[in-house]
């Protein structure tokens, strides 16, 4: 462990610990998982309390993970629903859904925090990597003066993983896993059904090749399979081949893709930097 990485944690916990209390918005991925850790290191159980948004765009399987995560913490983990599909400005999925589904979500979290935790200041997973995608979510944050602890230290995403495997945190190599309405073009409105189908779909992949890493974009009724570059060729070879193709189409597809530049982050962002 480098002193330079050492030191930025230390800036974090330096920094959590000004903020006397945090909320801490908690997916159960790797950067909020190690983002609580460090409010736990810095301030203590009693001072910190991680909440779920229990949403429709949540992937299967992260409910469960951000469970794990806090039991093993011993935080205090409250569930909030919020269904993000009867807001007309995020269902229609325009470029802009992420500013509007972060503002309504923080919102939602601002109000739970003046309600119940006066006084504590609430913080994401934002991490020093993140400006490198289009996210217009993080503007929304700062609109709301949300905090992003692992960005203001400087902190990227491999560095956090170092850091969280370092304190034995089980999310330390988990995949990155953004919400399910990522696998959907812009302006491309968001349904349950569509969620449902997606998140029903990269289970399934999961499950049958034992791919950690899987992005079904939705094309309907096409489907594009993202994963990673080197195992393409996997995918194309029998039986996996088949056994993949029947899943899929099992989840209510027509038509398989495999897409042979592999999985990259934020991909349907593409469309936009072509558009410029």
């Amino acid at each position: 462990m480098s002193d330079d990485l050492l030191a930025k944690e230390g800036r974090l916990l330096d920094a959590l610990r000004a903020m006397g209390r945090v909320v801490v918005a908690f997916s159960g991925g790797v950067d909020s998982s190690y983002l609580l850790a460090a409010a736990v290191e810095a301030l203590g159980r009693e001072r910190v309390l991680a909440v779920t948004v229990d949403s429709p765009l949540l992937p299967p399987g992260e409910m469960d993970t951000a469970r794990a995560v806090a039991e093993q913490l011993g935080v205090r983990h409250r569930l909030v629903p919020f269904d993000e599909l009867a807001l007309p400005e995020i269902a229609a999925n325009t470029a802009l859904r992420c500013y509007y589904c972060k503002r309504a979500r923080f919102g939602a979290l601002l109000g739970l925090v003046a309600a119940e935790w006066p006084g504590a200041v609430l913080v994401h997973g934002e991490n020093a990597d993140d400006h490198l995608d289009y996210r217009p979510g993080s503007q929304a944050a700062r609109e709301l003066g949300v905090r992003a602890p692992l960005a203001e230290a400087g902190l990227t995403k491999a560095e956090i993983r170092a850091l969280s495997r370092r304190r034995g945190l089980p999310t330390w190599d988990h995949p990155a896993a953004s919400c399910l309405a990522t696998r959907f073009p812009y302006d491309t409105p968001l349904s349950r059904e569509g969620l449902k189908r997606v998140g029903q779909a990269e289970r399934a992949l999961q499950a049958i090749a034992g791919l950690r890493q899987v992005r079904v974009r939705d094309h309907f009724p096409l489907a594009r399979l993202e994963v990673p570059a080197e195992q393409v060729a996997l995918l194309a070879q029998e039986p996996l081949r088949t056994q993949v193709i029947e899943a899929v189409k099992a989840c209510g597809y027509l038509y398989v893709a495999l897409d042979l530049e592999g999985y990259r982050m934020g991909s349907m962002n593409e469309s936009l930097t072509r558009a410029r």
